[in-house]
């Protein structure tokens, strides 16, 4: 038996490998093929109805499912590069974060579904004639209900590096550039691949509209689970919109097996510390690409390559302190006036034309309205956020220290996440008018369902980078109840959730434009808010009240981040960080 142990052991492990030669293998190639067999149809000539022509088959899902999927793909590798490189820029420059942050909180917050019939116009310039230019539109309506929270979430990780480690990299000696890729992007992947699911869940809600695009009198649908999803509450037939939710499970589950359990088995090395009896996650998909000697021998060079990039930007000598431009003493430069006044006059440029536009069509006591409207919808953020919170913190807090609980939980909170809320607008329609409600109060938490999931998923990303040894420090002193949850979990968590509830607070304000006025069939609910206003222009197709309505939410936003949230993101930043 011993003599033949050896022998069988060694064959053992030879048809290991090439199992799992051949699992990678099917999985690269197979990933290859996929993106060849949908990206062929590009270049196609749009048809003169405006695209393809949608079947509500059952038959004809698997192929929509997959351009569907290839367009939050591709929007997804765009929204990195975005977060990768804006969150960077606003993190280490104190003059580029007094621009780019408030941008950023307009940005989530402007109702960009507006704008996809212009949007469509300027992409279709770069390929007349041909599907690639609608193609282009698409992904950048999925790309915008993608990149926000992922970029502040990044921008919240730079922010909140503990001291200690930014210490280590010095002493190794490590450029800015290896420091960003050895130190600052580990440290903030964890809190980035949960971000990255809930940004891939948005993107449901957005299909919808991004493959059902109007320019002028024309429509141009690509084909996708979003058409087919337009189609079918078009022709309200429920048998096809639950086809559609069947299908989006699937695709969903296969996304969470493919790409997000193999992240977070990836990143589950960059956590800030190790616990010695902790179960890590796994996936198979990982496994087959780690265990594959094709594999190993394809990104050799690479790795390589990667390591003579480490070696050569290594500081030769001891580097003096980096600190960020806002922490110097030596007071306000002249290129702090230069960049002020430049901003100043941007802005009242800017000012000025919009006021021009908005005067041209609309009195001035209909901009107080249209303020006394928006303080009505701010109220219905600010509740909603609040009741948000209270429900899904613990909860949050309850699945992150959990990791097992964590793996079941996380396709169904995807699933949940990028269920389109649109989908529950006829139900409570039908509620609200069978009850006879009011529509004020009853409409409101259609503007949550979809944006609650931000808290969820970063409350659970901070609950699981909690250290065990502050875990274990709170059982050995006895410390439960409340009092564990205000010294521990709550200050933990705390700049997370702060980077959720700002998300949540923006998609809040961008979903009231379709949660205050809704329609099914020949019922229409109406609440007293800034986004029926915003929807009724646009139904009314005057552009003067539409550029009012977002001026004003923009301003709110804008204000509200300032003297709210932004204080708030300091007070994570400077009291709740892990050093």
């Amino acid at each position: 038996m011993k003599m033949s142990k050896g022998p069988i052991s060694k064959l053992f492990h030879h048809f290991s490998a090439i199992f799992w030669d051949i699992v990678a293998a099917l999985l690269v190639l197979g990933v290859v093929v996929f993106f060849a067999q949908l990206s062929r149809d590009f270049m196609q000539p749009l048809a003169e109805s405006g695209g393809a022509v949608i079947s509500l088959e059952p038959a004809a899902l698997p192929e929509y499912a997959l351009r569907t999927s290839l367009r939050m793909l591709v929007a997804m590798v765009l929204s990195l590069v975005f977060t990768f490189t804006y969150a960077t820029w606003a993190a280490k420059s104190r003059r580029a974060e007094q621009v780019l942050i408030p941008l950023l909180d307009i940005l989530q917050s402007v109702p960009i579904l507006g704008f996809i019939s212009v949007t469509v116009v300027f992409f279709m310039s770069f390929a007349p004639g041909k599907m690639l230019g609608a193609e282009l539109a698409a992904i950048f309506a999925i790309f915008t209900s993608q990149a926000w929270n992922m970029a502040f979430s990044f921008y919240q990780s730079l922010r909140t590096v503990p001291v200690e480690l930014v210490e280590a990299s010095r002493s190794f000696r490590l450029s800015p550039w290896m420091r960003f890729w050895k130190l600052e992007v580990p440290f903030a992947m964890p809190a980035l691949v949960w971000n990255m699911m809930m940004s891939m869940s948005a993107g449901w809600f957005f299909v919808v509209a991004s493959e059902a695009i109007s320019v002028g009198s024309t429509t141009v649908m690509l084909p996708g689970i979003g058409s087919y999803i337009a189609l079918a509450i078009d022709q309200r037939d429920l048998g096809a919109i639950g086809r559609a939710i069947a299908i989006m499970l699937i695709v969903i589950l296969i996304y969470d097996q493919l790409l997000f359990r193999p992240l977070v088995a990836w990143v589950d090395h960059f956590r800030f510390e190790q616990e010695t009896d902790r179960v890590s996650p796994h996936s198979w998909v990982l496994t087959a690409l780690r265990r594959s000697r094709w594999v190993a021998f394809a990104v050799a060079p690479l790795a390589r390559m990667w390591q003579w990039t480490y070696q050569a930007s290594r500081e030769p000598v001891q580097v003096a302190v980096h600190i960020r431009d806002d922490m110097r003493s030596d007071g306000a430069s002249w290129l702090d006036w230069l960049w002020y006044g430049v901003i100043i006059l941007f802005c009242m440029g800017a000012a000025w034309k919009v006021a021009t536009f908005i005067l041209q069509s609309v009195m001035p006591g209909e901009i107080g309205e249209a303020i006394a409207l928006g303080l009505a919808t701010m109220v219905r953020v600010f509740v909603l956020i609040a009741v948000a919170s209270i429900i899904w913190v613990p909860v949050g807090v309850w699945i992150g220290l959990r990791p097992g609980v964590a793996r079941i939980t996380q396709p169904i909170a995807q699933f949940m996440a990028a269920f389109p809320a649109n989908l529950l607008f006829p139900l409570v329609v039908s509620g609200v008018v069978a009850l006879r409600l009011n529509p004020d109060i009853w409409l409101s938490p259609l503007m949550i369902l979809g944006t609650q999931w931000y808290i969820l998923f970063n409350v659970i990303a901070g609950a699981s980078t909690i250290p065990c040894e502050l875990r274990d420090i709170g059982t050995n002193l006895g410390v439960r109840g409340w009092l564990w949850w205000r010294r521990i979990a709550l200050p933990a968590v705390f700049p997370f959730y702060m980077t959720g509830a700002i998300t949540a607070s923006g998609g809040s304000w961008n979903a009231s434009i379709v949660a205050e006025m809704v329609n099914w069939g020949s019922a229409t609910l109406k609440a007293y808010g800034l986004g029926a206003y915003i929807t009724e222009a646009t139904a009314a197709g005057d552009f003067h009240r539409i550029v009012l309505g977002i001026t004003v939410m923009s301003m709110f936003v804008v204000v509200i981040n300032r003297l709210f949230w932004r204080p708030l993101y300091a007070l994570a930043e400077r009291k709740f960080r892990l050093d």
